[in-house]
């Protein structure tokens, strides 16, 4: 019986997700049904919470909509996700990022990781304005 169910979850997670973790902002579109016609809305922030489950896993995107903050559950295999676009690495030491509800502003920003390659261009940039 598990065999089954495991088999028929992976019939349905066939969608190739990009990788992305806790710290990473983000860009999800989800579609949306507004009477007879079908739209995309694009909802971008930063992800505080992922939690892998296989077909159930899910990923919370918290943002700040005109000083309110506002956040959202994705379920990453659902198909009213249309796309997941990430759009900055964060570097961040945790896994759930809840500390973040309670800071506002610059406070609540998070540092950006960076690739091996940037790190270098950064570094000669900065030696290039000392000289």
């Amino acid at each position: 019986m598990k065999n089954i169910i495991e088999q028929i979850e992976s019939e349905q997670m066939t969608r190739s997700i990009p990788q992305f973790k806790s710290g990473d902002t983000v860009v999800v579109k989800v579609k949306v049904k507004e009477g007879a016609r079908e739209r995309l809305q694009a909802f971008e922030g930063i992800v505080i919470a992922k939690r892998n489950r296989g077909l159930n896993s899910s990923f919370t995107v918290r943002k700040i909509s005109h000083g309110e903050g506002v956040e959202r559950v994705f379920q990453t295999y659902s198909p009213t996700i249309d796309d997941i676009t990430v759009k900055r690495r964060g570097d961040v030491r945790r896994a759930k990022l809840y500390y973040l509800r309670s800071r506002t502003g610059n406070a609540a920003k998070i540092k950006e990781k960076l690739e091996p390659s940037k790190r270098k261009q950064k570094q000669k940039a900065a030696a290039n304005v000392q000289t």
